[in-house]
């Protein structure tokens, strides 16, 4: 049996495995902390940042950081709420976000936050970037107006000897997904609609699959973000 320890989250104490990280500690106790970059069962990245909490006074990121005896976090106080709301503000400026025509809409974790954090009119201006929609692949269409970065779909998408199958290009605020060109007839359709899922907003679609579920009806019409982990 793994070692237990004892550490706090917001005051509460929990009794968890050492070593696992706290954002998957504190699911485990029925506290929602936000993610948009991690992905259950996938390596970590803390590239987001908008998991960040206060373990023993020092922001931290809860993705990446295993849980250690005695460990005092802060989740859900005002500074880390107006951090990830400034996160999320962020991310909406840089793209180019129209949630109501977006077939993400409803299933999209960046809009869902946006409602969980209260986000009306970000604090940074608009970037309004002219960025590319890429229609060419005959399994996904691509839009960077939607993209946050993330590479959820870099880390998860591969062939069947480990390659992945989509790629990062450029750097700085040239940066972009792109597939990598010579995998992109490993594309099949169960890996299209898995990217498609594993996108936390609208920038990877499978196609003709955009509009499966009636606005009203979709994960997040339903119940706010996070309401299925917290008691």
């Amino acid at each position: 049996m793994n070692k237990l320890v004892k550490i706090t989250i917001d005051g509460k104490e929990c009794i968890v495995e050492k070593g696992i990280y706290i954002v998957v500690a504190a699911k485990n106790n029925g506290i929602f902390i936000p993610t948009l970059c991690n992905l259950e069962g996938v390596k970590p990245k803390g590239s987001c940042r908008i998991c960040t909490v206060k373990v023993n006074g020092r922001l931290m990121t809860a993705c990446t950081t295993p849980v250690n005896d005695g460990m005092k976090i802060e989740n859900n106080i005002p500074e880390l709420h107006d951090l990830r709301k400034a996160i999320v503000e962020a991310l909406f400026v840089e793209g180019n976000h129209y949630c109501p025509v977006c077939e993400k809409s409803g299933n999209c974790e960046l809009q869902a936050l946006a409602y969980r954090f209260n986000m009306m009119v970000p604090r940074f201006p608009y970037q309004f970037d002219i960025k590319e929609v890429d229609a060419s692949h005959p399994k996904i269409i691509k839009d960077d107006n939607r993209c946050i970065l993330c590479k959820r779909c870099v880390r998860t998408i591969k062939t069947d000897d480990g390659k992945s199958i989509f790629a990062v290009e450029n750097r700085s605020n040239k940066t972009k997904i792109n597939i990598d060109s010579e995998l992109t007839d490993k594309l099949t359709d169960k890996l299209a609609k898995k990217a498609m899922d594993v996108c936390p907003v609208g920038s990877i679609l499978y196609r003709e699959k955009g509009y499966d579920v009636p606005i009203g009806k979709r994960k997040y019409d339903l119940k706010p973000i996070g309401s299925d982990i917290e008691n």
